[in-house]
Formats: C-alpha cells, sequence, structure tokens
C-alpha cells in the first residue's frame, strides 16, 4: 500500500497525517482546513482581505477541482509536504520521482501518444474525479458545520459527511468511499465491508446523500460559504443579497 500510496500521489506520511486531521476536525469552521476545503462563514468572507478572498476563490473554483492532479495531488499531496518539512515526508520526492520514470519510460519506449492516453489521462480523470469526491463529500446543500463548542465526532459523521450514491461499478473504482458518512464514523472499517454495516444498521441508511448526477454536482459546486443565521451552505449570489 505505500507503494500504491506513491502511483496514487498520496504518500503514506502525508495521507495519514492529512486524513487523521480531517477526521478529527471534520466541520469545524474555526480549524484550519489541512486535507479538506476550506469554508468561511458569510460574516467572514465579507470581512477578509482581497488576498484571503482570492486564494479562497482558487482553492473551491470547479477548475482547481478539474484540475485536481496537479492541484490537489502533485502540489498538495507531493510538492507543498515536501517543502515544507523535506526530511519528514520524503516518500513525496519519492512519489513525484516514480511518476516522472513513468512518463520517461512510457515516453522513450511506446511515444508521446501512448504516454498520454496509457498514463496522464487516466490518471488526470482520477485526480479530478478524487478531488471532486474530496470536495462534495463536505460541501453539499444540506451540510451542518458547527463551531468547536457544539461539535461531535459521530454528529460530524451523519450531519457533516455525505453519502454519495454510486452504481456497483463506481463503487468499485473509488473503493466504497460514497458511504463516507459510515467511513467517518469509524474509519478503522475495511472499504470491502462499509456496505455491509450500511446494510445491517438502520441508523445509517437515512444519511444526506448526493450523486454524480449532473444536477447534483451544479448544486455541490453553486455552493460558496456557511450562512449560521440559516443554517446552511449558500451561493455567492445568496451571500451578496444578504449583505445588501
Amino acid at each position: 500500500m505505500r507503494v500504491w500510496g506513491m502511483i496514487a500521489l498520496t504518500p503514506n506520511g502525508i495521507w495519514t497525517h492529512s486524513h487523521n486531521h480531517h477526521h478529527n476536525h471534520n466541520s469545524k469552521l474555526k480549524v484550519p482546513p489541512f486535507g479538506s476545503f476550506p469554508v468561511m462563514t458569510a460574516e467572514r468572507y465579507l470581512q477578509a482581505t482581497r488576498q484571503e478572498r482570492f486564494f479562497y476563490e482558487i482553492n473551491r473554483h470547479p477548475i482547481t477541482i478539474l484540475c485536481g492532479y496537479f492541484t490537489a495531488f502533485v502540489f498538495g499531496m507531493c510538492i507543498a509536504p515536501f517543502f515544507e518539512k523535506h526530511r519528514k515526508h520524503q516518500d513525496c520526492l519519492a512519489a513525484l520521482l516514480v511518476h516522472a520514470a513513468i512518463y520517461t519510460v512510457l515516453g522513450l519506449i511506446f511515444g508521446l501518444q501512448a504516454m498520454f492516453f496509457a498514463w496522464f489521462l487516466p490518471q488526470f480523470f482520477a485526480g479530478a474525479l478524487g478531488a471532486y469526491l474530496f470536495y462534495a463529500q463536505h460541501n453539499f446543500p444540506t451540510v451542518t458545520y458547527l463551531d468547536r463548542d457544539g461539535w461531535t465526532y459521530e454528529g460530524a459523521a451523519l450531519q457533516s459527511s455525505s453519502y454519495c450514491k454510486m452504481g456497483p461499478l463506481m463503487n468499485y473504482f473509488t473503493a466504497n468511499i460514497g458511504y463516507h458518512h459510515i467511513h467517518h464514523l469509524n474509519s478503522k472499517i475495511p472499504f470491502y465491508r462499509l456496505p455491509e454495516v450500511y446494510r445491517s444498521m438502520p441508523e445509517l441508511q437515512t444519511p444526506k446523500t448526493t450523486s454524480l448526477k449532473f444536477k447534483d454536482i451544479s448544486s455541490c459546486l453553486s455552493l460558496h460559504v456557511w450562512d449560521p443565521a440559516q443554517q446552511r451552505m449558500i451561493s455567492r449570489r445568496e451571500m451578496y443579497a444578504l449583505a445588501a
């Protein structure tokens, strides 16, 4: 799995750290969003500096998510951690070198066209899907965000994590990560047993849901900030209408 982590641009060291931080602080508004997408309240966004707004917009922009192979994985999971703590995250450099070697070998032996279609395109598509799932599983219309005082681990799992409805094929390709509310409730459950847990526990069968349908993707991507008064995520248009 350590080798696979390098191939998938999720080196074990930074993945474990970011994953554990995310699970322990899921939906906390006042904790730095390490391992997830940033979320501001409407008031905080309107009071933010131009630079803060810029980086917030860039991080949540659909193009950033579409280019997740570069933004979330090459940079976020490999380059940034290595330059921040290069001794601790040497496996991040190893992952980049593994990818560079694969590109080089495929290009020299089979040509640029084979390299593009056999390696880059699948990696780009998987990166985009992975980045979107990271986003949509905690940025969907019925999500709930909490301050530290009202936060509980099980509450964040069931109220701030979605169940992404997918068919058997996509569940297979995504290792059942659509059962995200169960994964957050207990991350030690193996991915291949998540459907079994879902079927056997009625309490987990009425989660907040989303899907990979165009309508649901559009709804998730339109969300911009959290409005505490309405207790829901709102779009940029709604935010400015409230401010006016």
